[in-house]
């Protein structure tokens, strides 16, 4: 993605006068963070009329976790002060954008909770303005088209240590580098054979004040413009003028970006743009587990090591979404990293605990056996169909729990000689089956190889919904009917990488959890094959699980846990 960027809606007049950013303007004070402190100046100062920020993915893959917080950024400050944000794709890259993402990333915004001003924005339907502005920039001598080769340009550019050296095109005439110009626009120079670059500063200690490229030359279709263009605008060059185009107030991205701002002022400045946008940058989201970058997330998808974007172990919205993470929960997580100027590693249990909490009173309640073990319950006169509550604390109706004479537990649930401490079922020993009686296992049944295959238990009549008399039953365990149960594949989701920093070594695929997905085989109380797709449970005692979003269906239940019950983070209090 690019900045950390939000996009914003196109005002008829200019809604910005910022004067220049200085780093004490950027710094956070207290009681907001400097993103907001420096909107709320802003505001006050008359210097801004209505906040416009925007949000500019390009369409060359799909969102990660890293952008939500962007989304969260750009859309929730735009709310926050009555404003608004656009969604803005920015599309100069033809070889790299599909309309598939297109369609995705407006998608995923909007599953998110957010919605933008008008209809989506793309900086393709600003070319013609940035070709006018390019123009204006030769006539203007800022601006001359280079006929070095790449390598050339890229070996005269110098480094950190040596300053650059200047084109022998630098200083062309306007009128030659303008018939340069229209032979790159209208195709007679081949790929590769010229650029249009910004005259600047060739020794500047900011390489990216370098004579920047602003055009390049490419014979390719674009999925929005078609074959119209053989030139297409650089992102620096596009980004920056399609936000003063759209009136963005206030231009949001992240830390790499703060050494291209110099050029992101001087370019506004140079074609005397009447809005003037300014940019300000905070840190990434950075979590641990967790690979962002679109390179290696592609290597995931193209070596099979994960089955698609989509896939419930992938950092990315679509994948995040599958697994059955809650918007709610996502920018609650958004909302807790907060925005700062400092890079920084953010630990995963953070976010698994906003995941949590957006569904302890949003999932209802179901059993399900991931491991089964059969019991037959020798002294049920009859079958009973048992009506539970889908919540134990919010009203989601009931629901009807089959008790019949053949159950399944799990099998961790039995111990033939438990380990201390055990307080689940052991040999003549007793536990509750939830939401019904207390049983005792009475005999043990084993196959030829001494696997035991079956426990004989018997209920204790008088327990159904109250205590038993005379002792005290201290075990618990989930339970499904054997004969009224139905089965599903339960996908058993971990985390993808084994090391904090998946970067560690020399290849981040040795990193891999090689158990990041399990697939067993479990049997699920009946109404829960009911679940919609996307719909979320709690699996008693199990875990937090979601109807797959495609695979899922009443006569194929198709469920993947999202996280276990167990919480290791613990929130600041406050």
């Amino acid at each position: 993605m690019k900045p950390n960027d939000v996009v914003s809606t196109v005002p008829n007049s200019p809604t910005s006068t910022h004067a220049p950013v200085d780093s004490a303007q950027q710094e956070q004070q207290a009681g907001l963070d400097f993103v907001r402190q420096v909107i709320t100046e802003d505001l006050n100062a008359g210097r801004t009329e209505t906040v416009v920020t925007r949000f500019p993915p390009e369409p060359n893959g799909y969102l990660h976790i890293g952008h939500v917080k962007a989304i969260c950024l750009n859309f929730g400050v735009a709310e926050e002060f009555g404003g608004y944000c656009n969604l803005r794709f920015d599309d100069t890259n033809p070889d790299a954008e599909e309309q598939e993402y297109v369609d995705g990333i407006a998608n995923d915004v909007k599953w998110l909770g957010f919605d933008w001003q008008g209809e989506p924005r793309y900086a393709s339907s600003y070319f013609d303005q940035l070709y006018t502005w390019a123009v204006q920039l030769i006539e203007q001598g800022d601006a001359y088209v280079d006929l070095q080769t790449p390598e050339e340009i890229k070996l005269n550019r110098g480094n950190f240590v040596e300053p650059g050296k200047n084109s022998p095109y630098r200083d062309a005439s306007v009128a030659e580098n303008l018939e340069r110009f229209e032979k790159m626009r209208d195709g007679t120079y081949p790929e590769g054979h010229a650029v249009l670059r910004a005259k600047i500063d060739m020794t500047s200690p900011n390489v990216h004040m370098r004579d920047p490229i602003l055009y390049r030359i490419l014979h390719s279709e674009h999925h929005q413009t078609g074959n119209t263009w053989k030139i297409y605008p650089m992102y620096d060059y596009a980004h920056p003028l399609s936000d003063a185009i759209e009136g963005v107030t206030h231009s949001l991205c992240t830390l790499e970006f703060q050494d291209h701002r110099p050029f992101y002022d001087w370019i506004i400045e140079k074609v005397h743009s009447n809005a003037v946008p300014r940019q300000y940058e905070s840190s990434r989201l950075n979590v641990d587990y967790t690979i962002t970058s679109k390179r290696k997330l592609r290597r995931l998808v193209e070596g099979g090591f994960v089955n698609g974007w989509d896939d419930p172990r992938m950092p990315t919205v679509v994948g995040m979404r599958r697994r059955g993470f809650t918007p709610e929960g996502l920018r609650d997580f958004c909302k807790r990293v907060g925005v700062s100027k400092t890079d920084g590693i953010v630990d995963v249990a953070m976010l698994e605990f906003c995941i949590r909490q957006s569904l302890e009173n949003t999932a209802g309640r179901g059993m399900a056996v991931l491991n089964p073990l059969k019991v037959t319950l020798t002294n049920l006169p009859e079958a009973l169909n048992l009506v539970h509550a889908r919540h134990p604390n919010v009203d989601m109706g009931d629901r009807v729990i089959p008790l019949t004479s053949e159950l399944y537990i799990d099998r961790k649930d039995f111990e033939e000689v438990p380990p201390k401490g055990f307080k689940r079922l052991v040999p003549e020993g007793e536990v509750r089956l939830r939401h019904a009686y207390v049983i005792k296992c009475d005999e043990v049944i084993k196959d030829a190889s001494g696997e035991v295959i079956e426990l004989k238990c018997s209920i204790d009549p008088d327990t159904l919904g109250k205590n038993p008399e005379g002792r005290k039953v201290k075990g618990v365990i989930h339970w499904v009917s054997a004969t009224k149960g139905l089965p599903a594949e339960v996908r058993i989701y971990d985390r993808l990488f084994t090391e904090a920093d998946p970067e560690t070594g020399d290849d981040f695929l040795e990193n891999l959890n090689p158990d990041s997905l399990k697939v067993m085989q479990a049997y699920i109380e009946p109404a829960l094959a009911e679940a919609a797709p996307e719909q979320r449970f709690q699996f008693e005692r199990e875990g937090y699980f979601v109807a797959d979003r495609y695979d899922h269906t009443p006569e194929k239940p198709v469920f993947n846990r999202i996280l276990d019950l167990k919480d290791s983070f613990k929130p600041e209090k406050k």
